[in-house]
């Protein structure tokens, strides 16, 4: 899967990205993330990426001209201004506080696509034409604002691509995480030590059906504990 992120701060995406388990899916060749200087697509001399809004109002709006030629510069085909189709292997996602939130079943779905293109908006908001012509799908992850779509970006990709084959390193895990069946939360996990002494008198255990050592008690054990 290869996921491209546009925005005007490159530098807050790609160091997460390079470490823990998206760093090892790409060194696996199961990833491919690459960021993009939005900036690099203006022709001012001040790479101008805002103007003030038509109407009046507060705050500045990201451009259109700019997003769109990100996106023909990136061989995006959503970039000829035409919604992309079910089963494309490409989807274009604007992050945004006004979108649809983001669950695990939109990583599910996201997951089968071939390329993510996020483009992370900033300042006030982002010109309207963009959500009408160039983007798929506007996405949030939870019903508050944050100062630009940087975070959301990386929220969604690390959900997607740890979902992707290769990536994870153990697949089999994932089929007991929460979310993974619609409403139901994963089982409670214990390691040693067995009994955890915090100070004379208290003492803190793990289940004694997980120390038995029968397996069909403790997968019904752990089934009654999904919720």
């Amino acid at each position: 899967m290869r996921v491209d992120v546009i925005t005007i701060f490159p530098e807050m995406v790609e160091p997460y990205w390079s470490g823990s388990i998206l760093g090892r899916g790409q060194k696996a060749g199961a990833l491919e993330l690459k960021a993009h200087q939005l900036r690099q697509w203006t022709e001012d001399r001040h790479q101008t990426v805002d103007d003030r809004p038509f109407g009046g109002g507060p705050g500045m709006v990201m451009k259109v001209e700019p997003i769109h030629k990100a996106l023909k510069a990136l061989k995006v085909r959503k970039a000829d201004g035409t919604k992309t189709a079910a089963g494309k292997k490409t989807c274009v996602i604007l992050t945004s506080a006004k979108g649809k939130t983001f669950t695990q079943a939109d990583a599910r779905r996201l997951c089968e696509f071939e390329r993510l293109v996020f483009i992370c908006g900033r300042y006030e908001g982002i010109d309207e034409r963009v959500t009408q012509y160039l983007v798929d799908e506007e996405l949030s992850i939870g019903n508050y604002v944050l100062t630009g779509g940087e975070l959301a970006a990386l929220v969604m990709t690390d959900a997607v691509a740890r979902l992707r084959p290769g990536v994870l390193g153990k697949e089999a895990s994932l089929d007991t995480e929460s979310h993974t069946v619609e409403g139901l939360l994963e089982y409670p996990q214990y390691t040693r030590p067995e009994i955890y002494k915090i100070k004379k008198g208290v003492e803190w255990g793990v289940p004694e059906i997980l120390l038995s050592g029968d397996h069909k008690k403790i997968e019904e054990w752990r089934k009654g504990q999904m919720k």
